[in-house]
């Protein structure tokens, strides 16, 4: 190959890039015009979401003034860190009775015929579709000290009135109905890609049913323990309806703190300070499990 034959390929081939080059630079603008298309989403979730988030935090360290005070009050007033303990303990209790009832219904769905699944699908979401302050009133039916399970008591086994309504049982109860559907249809969708086979070929390897249980199922279903108790528990944190219904003074939770502060003392610094607080918790939790989760996704079915 000659010197020109070789200068006049390296002219063609540096015409192509260039010319590639300035294409591609004309495309350039249209590559942004889909991205367009976010704009009214954009301006939605900054309206509704992102302004009244902003509006809270500057309220929580300028009312009544300038200041850090409402989070000093916070933090140092022991009646504050009571309550803040109390609705974690609770919310930690509820999650752990709906991991407990939820973990055996989530497994017979995916060993039941179709028709049976079908029907306990319909179960679990019939809750769901009842107002939920309509559940905490039959709630309060039961659980009076005159109600029909302290009646039952006395009549059965001559015990009674228990206190089952203003008490923590009361609040975990309630909770936890309410609660149950979220913790079971993440465990399902886990479980139902999880091969019925390893089990029968653990124990063929000679492990018993509670060592192949947990040492193969269990961390298979990690991905739906862990979607279904983070959401669970986060949930718990901000109820209101049933802790102010099926509790007491004694019981009140952050959410009742906050409507108490707010809306009966006008305390608007403080309240809104309390709900900063939870938002920060509810954040710094998503970030800790999703660092031990590292096998596995917070929402079962989704890739990563």
């Amino acid at each position: 190959m000659t010197e020109s034959t070789v200068t006049e390929a390296v002219a063609v081939q540096s015409g192509v890039l260039g010319a590639g080059v300035r294409g591609s630079r004309r495309r350039g603008p249209g590559n942004w015009r889909p991205l367009l298309l976010l704009i009214p989403a954009f301006v939605i979730v900054t309206l509704f979401f992102l302004a009244p988030l902003i509006d809270v935090f500057i309220r929580s360290v300028t009312d009544p003034q300038p200041g850090a005070q409402n989070y000093v009050w916070l933090f140092t007033t022991e009646a504050n860190l009571n309550v803040v303990l109390r609705t974690f303990g609770t919310a930690i209790l509820v999650t752990v009775v709906c991991l407990l009832l939820a973990y055996p219904y989530a497994y017979l769905m995916t060993v039941v015929s179709d028709r049976t699944r079908n029907l306990m699908q319909l179960f679990i979401m019939m809750p769901l579709w009842t107002s939920i302050l309509v559940r905490t009133l039959a709630w309060m039916v039961l659980l009076q000290d005159t109600g029909p399970i302290n009646g039952l008591l006395a009549a059965w086994f001559g015990i009674g009135p228990i206190p089952l309504i203003r008490t923590t049982f009361g609040v975990a109860l309630g909770m936890s109905q309410v609660l149950l559907p979220f913790m079971v249809l993440p465990l399902y969708s886990s479980m139902a890609k999880i091969d019925k086979r390893l089990l029968p070929a653990a124990s063929n390897l000679g492990a018993n049913p509670v060592t192949a249980f947990f040492t193969v199922y269990l961390p298979l279903s990690r991905p739906g323990i862990f979607s279904g108790g983070v959401t669970v528990f986060i949930l718990g944190l901000g109820f209101y309806i049933i802790p102010a219904l099926l509790g007491s003074s004694k019981e009140i939770m952050i959410s009742a703190l906050i409507q108490q502060q707010i809306s009966v003392f006008l305390m608007w610094g403080q309240g809104t300070a309390l709900g900063v607080f939870l938002l920060a918790c509810t954040i710094l939790i998503l970030v800790l499990v999703s660092r031990f989760n590292r096998n596995g996704s917070l929402f079962p079915g989704a890739n990563r």
